[in-house]
C-alpha cells in the first residue's frame, strides 16, 4: 500500500520524486510516466491516490476568469471615455478582485 500523501506534499515534490511514486503504482493512466512533466503527472497521481484536487485551477476556469477581466476592462475604458468616474472605480475594484482570484488559483495549482 502506498504511503498517504496530501496534495500540498505532492505539489512541493520534485518531478523525479513524483515519478518514483508513479513507479510503485500499476495503472494504465501512468503509462509513460517517466517522460511526463509535473503538471501532467500530479493530477493523475492525485486521482489514483484518491487525493482531493478540487482547488486546482483548470484551464477552462482560468480562461473564463481572463474573459471576465477583459470584459470589465472594456467597461472601465468606456466609463473612462464617458467620464463616469464612479463606474470606473467600480470596474477597477472588480478587475482587482478577479485578478486576485486568478493569482490564488495559480498559486494553488503550482
Amino acid at each position: 500500500m502506498p504511503e498517504q500523501y496530501t496534495f500540498k506534499q505532492l505539489r512541493d515534490m520534485k518531478v523525479t520524486q513524483l515519478r518514483e511514486i508513479a513507479q510503485g503504482l500499476q495503472n494504465s493512466e501512468l503509462e509513460g510516466y517517466s517522460t511526463m512533466h509535473k503538471d501532467h503527472l500530479l493530477p493523475i497521481l492525485c486521482k489514483l491516490l484518491n487525493i482531493p484536487t478540487h482547488h486546482i485551477a483548470h484551464g477552462e476556469a482560468k480562461a473564463k476568469m481572463k474573459a471576465a477581466i477583459r470584459k470589465m476592462e472594456a467597461r472601465r475604458d468606456e466609463a473612462l471615455k464617458a467620464k463616469n468616474y464612479k463606474a470606473v472605480s467600480a470596474a477597477r475594484r472588480l478587475i482587482h478582485g478577479l485578478k486576485h482570484k486568478l493569482r490564488n488559483m495559480a498559486e494553488q495549482s503550482a
